[in-house]
């Protein structure tokens, strides 16, 4: 399949230009902050009161969006390419010449929830399970926007779907931006919202944080079996990406998460 035809900078007026990427991670935040509302204020969700108010969840949205930022750069520039950055340390604000990582990005949510949960004396689960199930929101629109960029593609294959990236040589390549989206991003937030409106989880204090936290694990390692390692960095050892070992650690911690939420009323 041929490329399609489509610009990444989606408009330009003089110097400024919008991109789908910006366009994504403005979509993913918005978005999200919207699901929170309507968990939050969803009283047959939540047996013992509503978690946090409407003015809590507005300001939450600054604390995610500094955590996604500063977490994602800095995750890209500490775990993919830190030789480079060492040499020029001025690049590493330049996030508009590309470069973030999920899993960063996923530390600096923590980071920014626990800062929030703490200077409002809020419940840290309630707050991390309402932004669990709406992070695939966000990835969803985030791997649309990769698969648009030409970038993050997956390895050489033969199979019918397989995409000729523009800068990915004369060869067809799996298209794991889009297998991202669909695992990552729309099945696992069909999951979470099932457990959430039909099973009551949230009763349940870090339940949707585990969840979240082994899905998108199992889901990242699986499509890196299929996506095409990062060029300055290549296989870690053997056949294993970086984005594989960073999703151990994350699998762990969702299996405790799960573990300590069966004990919770």
């Amino acid at each position: 399949m041929p490329f399609p035809s489509l610009d990444p900078v989606i408009f330009e007026i003089g110097p400024f230009a919008l991109r789908w990427y910006a366009l994504a991670y403005i979509a993913g935040l918005m978005l999200g902050w919207r699901y929170v509302i309507v968990l939050s204020q969803s009283a047959r969700l939540w047996p013992n009161g509503l978690p946090a108010s409407r003015e809590a969840i507005d300001d939450l949205l600054m604390w995610i969006t500094f955590g996604v930022i500063l977490g994602g750069r800095l995750g890209y520039v500490i775990f993919y390419n830190p030789a480079y950055f060492l040499a020029h340390p001025g690049d590493i604000l330049a996030v508009w010449q590309g470069g973030m990582a999920f899993h960063g990005g996923l530390l600096g949510v923590i980071i920014a929830i626990i800062i929030f949960a703490r200077r409002r004396n809020m419940s840290m689960l309630h707050i991390g399970d309402m932004v669990a199930a709406a992070v695939p929101i966000g990835l969803f629109f985030g791997r649309l926007a990769n698969f648009i960029n030409s970038e993050l593609w997956g390895r050489v294959t033969d199979v019918p779907w397989g995409v000729v990236f523009p800068n990915g040589g004369a060869l067809p390549r799996h298209p794991s931006q889009l297998y991202e989206a669909g695992l990552e991003g729309l099945l696992l937030f069909v999951i979470l919202g099932f457990l959430i409106w039909r099973r009551g989880i949230l009763a349940r204090p870090g339940l949707a944080i585990g969840v979240f936290l082994v899905g998108y694990g199992l889901s990242r390692a699986l499509i890196e079996q299929v996506r095409a390692p990062d060029a300055h960095l290549g296989f870690v050892f053997g056949q294993v990406t970086m984005g594989q070992i960073l999703s151990v650690p994350m699998m762990a911690a969702g299996l405790v998460f799960l573990a300590l939420s069966r004990r919770s009323k």
